[in-house]
């Protein structure tokens, strides 16, 4: 029975563990379109109407993560127009992914972007290179502090020392797991202090032993949004961490974190196939929540909807390489920069970033505070939540805090990214050696990386 559960996990889940708030990839004509977007007059770019006593009308676009996020994003709304009565937004959520970017581009192109916008970190330095998207570094202030922001969401903000965005929340991979089945199994639960993480090793070991006919051990790993956190942790990286730019994929750092992965599942058959395509319309969450996956890497939020399934589940860090560590990262809210009302969005992007807008988003479980004063006893009195979060959440705060920022978003084009997920997807499926997969995703790199040069 547990082979046959492989069909289960499609190759959309592979690309999609941190599309909660966005990384999705990007169009390879990004650079192209973003061109022709520039070039296009801009005059009616808005629909707000009205200027001084008028009522001005913002328009604002976003994705679909999830109904309550929609639903949080027009209560909040509500909240900020209560309190500018001379200021209405418009709020469009769409697709998400390559989709919404698509949508982006083809309204840059026509003239007619919104206002104030979602943007995925992996698309966030290429409008902002092109101009299409607001400089606000000067618009921070001691009220709206820019060092307040964890340093994980701060250098994903930072492009060559300017601010085009602000970072919504953050978001990190994490492992859940099903405590009645560790009980089930007389297995010792992880402890939950990033101190004492267990090694990739011991984790592995740990996963066989949750492994049975009915049941795989683990799911995640082979998932790309997991893939940065532990890189990082065997100090590999798929940048040069001096420049943030320059592809450095092909280390010895990186050979030995992607090939203990697909040993999981390949010498231990802990885990499913994860390249296999999903016939019977169950996600991983889903195989979790009915008890065929014991542990799960997956994306912070999920535990909104873990929380609300009442299920007997605990939180632990990552397994370690050299050392325990997550990678952080979200969309940020942007401001067209030919927006007509360039002040009242700047109000509405402090609101998205304050505590009205915020608590909802983080309490239930959706969404991870990206703010230092968040993390502090005080800041934890805005949003932690016993009931969602728990007692082994509380302990890997710093853990969060300080995590690493997600490396995805530091490249001037999507199509070095896309170069990664697509070899090492063929390395998974035994379509290409490790060596192979790794130079061929370097060379790949290279070339598109001295395209933006």
């Amino acid at each position: 029975m547990k082979r046959d559960l492989s069909v289960v996990l499609s190759l959309a889940i592979i690309s999609g563990i941190l599309a909660g708030c966005g990384s999705g990839s990007s169009p390879s004509s990004i650079n192209s379109a973003l061109s022709t977007a520039t070039a296009e007059d801009s005059s009616d770019i808005t629909t707000a109407t009205g200027s001084g006593d008028a009522v001005v009308e913002l328009t604002f676009t976003g994705w679909e993560a999830s109904p309550l996020e929609t639903e949080a994003v027009e209560n909040g709304i509500k909240i900020f127009e209560s309190e500018h009565p001379n200021i209405k937004v418009s709020y469009t959520p769409g697709l998400s992914g390559t989709e919404y970017t698509a949508k982006l581009l083809s309204s840059a192109a026509a003239g007619s972007l919104p206002d104030i916008m979602f943007m995925q970190s992996t698309d966030y330095r290429t409008f902002a290179s092109k101009g299409i998207i607001m400089d606000v570094t000067d618009r921070f202030d001691s009220e709206f502090s820019l060092d307040d922001f964890i340093d994980s969401s701060r250098s994903i903000m930072d492009f060559n020392g300017k601010v085009y965005g602000v970072s919504s929340c953050t978001v990190m991979p994490i492992i859940y797991y099903n405590k009645d089945l560790f009980d089930a199994a007389g297995v010792a639960y992880p402890d939950s202090n990033p101190a004492n993480a267990w090694t990739i090793d011991q984790f592995r070991e740990v996963a066989k032993k949750l492994t049975s006919d009915d049941v795989y051990g683990c799911y995640g790993f082979e998932v790309e949004g997991m893939w940065p956190a532990l890189m990082n942790e065997n100090d590999g990286h798929y940048y040069d961490p001096a420049d943030k730019k320059t592809p450095m994929f092909d280390t010895e750092e990186n050979k030995e974190v992607f090939q203990a992965l697909k040993d999981i599942r390949e010498v231990d058959h802990s885990a499913p196939d994860a390249t296999t395509l999903s016939n019977v319309g169950m996600t991983a969450l889903q195989m979790f929540e009915t008890g065929k996956i014991a542990m799960l890497c997956d994306g912070s939020w999920s535990l909104q909807e873990l929380a609300a399934t009442g299920m007997n589940i605990g939180k632990a860090p990552l397994p370690a390489f050299k050392h325990a560590s997550s990678s952080g990262q979200a969309h940020l809210h942007c401001i067209n920069a030919k927006t007509k009302h360039p002040e009242e969005c700047w109000e509405f992007i402090k609101f998205l970033s304050g505590e009205d807008y915020q608590k909802s988003m983080i309490s239930s479980g959706l969404w991870m505070p990206n703010r230092k004063s968040w993390y502090t006893e005080d800041g934890l009195k805005i949003w932690y939540n016993e009931e969602v979060h728990g007692d082994d959440y509380r302990s890997m705060l710093d853990y969060f805090e300080n995590a690493y920022a997600d490396e995805r978003p530091f490249t001037l084009t999507t199509e070095t990214t896309d170069a990664v997920r697509e070899e090492m997807q063929l390395f998974f499926s035994d379509d290409k050696s490790l060596d192979d997969a790794m130079t061929s995703a370097q060379e790949r790199m290279m070339a598109a990386f001295k395209s933006t040069q």
